[in-house]
């Protein structure tokens, strides 16, 4: 019988540098009060949340996954041609196809490899990590770029108290590698597609494209098209949260084989400063455990969240590289995904 050949297959693998980029545009609560019914005080207090980032110019998708897939490239300091595979977590790519991560991989300069979007929500990141150590692990690339980025501005309506104050721009990146001790646990993950409309946009594209048409013709009934924009049942989503996440997080500890007093950081998705806050007094973290709130002047980048709130604690010295951290996101899907990981070194050149 023909034996047919496999991978060579590596157990240990981790984040060996991590890149991001912030948009340059601030924008403060002050400012989304101008067109939305609300104010600082009203929003802070129930989201945590002073300031966002928005992109502006010349800034796009595009733009911005490639300048963090780049300081990340930079701060891992490999040869660029030995990434393997390019992971792009997003949900607010333009375009079905072309699909993103191709032409981010070329921008880079690394054109010609696997790379391919991965779309899970708030949850898209800790997805990918979690596809990028596998891939290693099975033999199937050696270096892996993940690369968490959003635009959630463009699908957003300004108007709207569920969505408009909470979002903002930005990408993370981290390249995944073999290495000596193991610095990624295996991934705890899952979705609820029973309430999976909590979170979604108010048309699909095929009705968008028939509103479009019909508006070309003269029947005054026809409303008007106006954008595709993201809804959001808080009250939904905070009721699965507050059954879900907790055993999330505490299967995520089991998983890794660390007690929850090894733990140093604690890295939640940036959805919510009370949420987090409940999180963590749940799981029984010591209150002196350093946790990202990254939200107070990025707001929810979605599946940038986690990487630009890793960065974050990085560049400020409120975490340091080699430290033990339970990183959890969760959202749209209804979905989540959680693993126990060691921090990569602080970046030489960060996105502050």
């Amino acid at each position: 019988m023909v034996s047919i050949a496999v991978n060579k297959s590596r157990e240990n693998v981790a984040m060996l540098g991590i890149g991001a980029y912030r948009p340059q545009r601030i924008v403060s609560n002050d400012e989304v009060c101008e067109v939305l019914d609300s104010t600082d005080q009203w929003i802070y207090e129930r989201t945590g949340i002073r300031n966002r980032r928005w992109i502006s110019g010349d800034e796009t998708l595009r733009s911005i996954a490639a300048a963090a897939g780049e300081r990340a490239l930079v701060n891992t300091g490999i040869d660029r041609s030995k990434i393997g595979a390019l992971i792009l977590c997003t949900s607010s790519w333009l375009k079905l196809t072309p699909h993103g991560a191709p032409t981010v991989a070329a921008d880079l300069g690394i054109n010609g490899i696997p790379a391919f979007d991965l779309t899970s929500g708030c949850g898209g990141f800790g997805y990918g990590l979690g596809v990028a150590a596998d891939l290693i692990r099975a033999g199937s690339a050696d270096y892996v770029l993940v690369i968490g980025a959003e635009t959630m501005t463009v699908g957003l309506d300004p108007t709207d108290r569920g969505t408009a104050m909470i979002f903002g721009d930005g990408a993370g990146a981290v390249v995944v590698g073999p290495s000596e001790e193991n610095g990624i646990s295996p991934t705890v993950w899952g979705s609820d597609g029973e309430n999976a409309e909590a979170i979604a946009q108010d048309v699909d594209f095929l009705e968008f494209m028939n509103k479009a048409q019909a508006m070309q013709g003269t029947d005054p009934a026809i409303e008007p098209v106006g954008r595709m924009s993201l809804r959001m049942e808080g009250p939904r989503v905070f009721r699965w949260a507050a059954v879900t996440l907790p055993r999330a997080l505490s299967d995520a500890l089991e998983a890794s084989g660390v007690a929850k007093e090894d733990i140093e950081v604690f890295i939640p998705h940036q959805a919510n400063a009370r949420i987090n806050d409940l999180m963590k007094k749940n799981l029984g973290l010591a209150d002196e455990i350093p946790m990202a709130n990254d939200i107070e002047n990025t707001g929810n980048t979605s599946a940038a969240s986690i990487p630009l709130a890793m960065e974050e604690m990085l560049v400020t010295g409120k975490a340091k590289g080699g430290q033990l951290a339970l990183l959890l996101g969760f959202g749209a899907g209804l979905s989540y995904a959680g693993q126990v990981v060691t921090l990569p070194p602080a970046p030489t050149e960060a996105s502050f």
